[in-house]
């Protein structure tokens, strides 16, 4: 851990000195940056400790090591990395154009900043004997960071929202040693329970004029998996895949001048809000009237 928090520091005060020597920026902005960094450091090293204790402390240590995991979960953790990697990408752009960065350093300093996050929990994975170190991981990393940055730099805004909604499944249930006992662990590690998907603004992504849509109505599309009881498929489970249709709502185009309003619309800006959802698996629809 004390390798982890190096870099952290290390990591960040080189954006510090970057942008002191480098960018030309006015003392109140620079003020500004260095305490982003500063704030950044101490929530990374948080959360850091948070994952050690929740995930790594009750399991042995072991040489750096790799493994092939591509196959598990349905995949369903690799769009938990991605979709990590993509909140932290957006919030970080917002907040190095805050501090006074150009939009163009703002964009990959920022939109950059999930993947590292993520690549030093890869680094505790390759260090844990139950885990390893994944490929598909890292991938999933940077797809994510430049989900954000892609259409950052196209756009200037972020017309297709990766979001996330969680319901506990019933295989978690019966599976409180793999899948958790509290509602926050289980959010994180049942698989069965997670949805991830793709939000795309209407009236943004598909440029209609005059439109009677309201502007903060989205179409979304999603992803799941049910009855996985181990990563791997074995004969005691029936896994399947979940498509999910359904309309939801962007809080961030909500127009409001309360600053309360606005924090709480970036803070949960990002989970899918419950809607009547078309669902197609194992061959067969099935209509949920709210899913979430």
């Amino acid at each position: 851990m004390k390798t982890v928090f190096v870099c952290l520091i290390l990591f960040f005060n080189s954006i510090h000195l970057f942008s002191s020597n480098f960018i030309d920026i006015d003392r109140t902005q620079k003020k500004r940056l260095k305490n982003l960094v500063f704030f950044e450091i101490g929530t990374y090293s948080l959360g850091l400790y948070a994952m050690n204790e929740l995930w790594y402390k009750d399991y042995p240590k072991t040489k750096f090591h790799f493994i092939n995991d591509n196959s598990s979960w349905l995949q369903m953790d690799k769009l938990g990395h991605a979709a990590t990697s993509y909140y932290a990408g957006v919030n970080g752009i917002k907040l190095y154009k805050w501090s006074g960065l150009d939009d163009n350093k703002a964009i990959w300093i920022g939109g950059l900043s999930g993947t590292f996050y993520n690549t030093i929990i890869e680094v505790l994975d390759g260090f844990s004997s139950n885990w390893g170190a994944s490929m598909g991981d890292l991938f999933a990393n940077s797809l994510g960071s430049f989900f954000a940055i892609y259409q950052q730099l196209l756009w200037d805004e972020q017309k297709i929202l990766l979001k996330f909604s969680y319901s506990r499944s019933e295989t978690s249930s019966n599976n409180s040693d793999l899948f958790g006992n509290s509602y926050f662990e289980r959010s994180l590690k049942d698989y069965n329970g997670q949805t991830y998907w793709l939000s795309m603004n209407i009236n943004s992504l598909f440029s209609i004029e005059n439109s009677q849509f309201p502007d903060w109505l989205n179409i979304a599309v999603g992803h799941s998996g049910n009855n996985m009881i181990s990563a791997n498929n074995t004969t005691d489970d029936n896994r399947y895949r979940q498509f999910l249709f359904s309309f939801d709502i962007d809080l961030m185009r909500i127009k409001s001048k309360n600053k309360l309003f606005k924090t709480l619309t970036n803070v949960f800006g990002y989970i899918k809000i419950p809607f009547p959802t078309l669902e197609y698996s194992n061959e067969k629809f099935k209509l949920h009237p709210i899913y979430f």
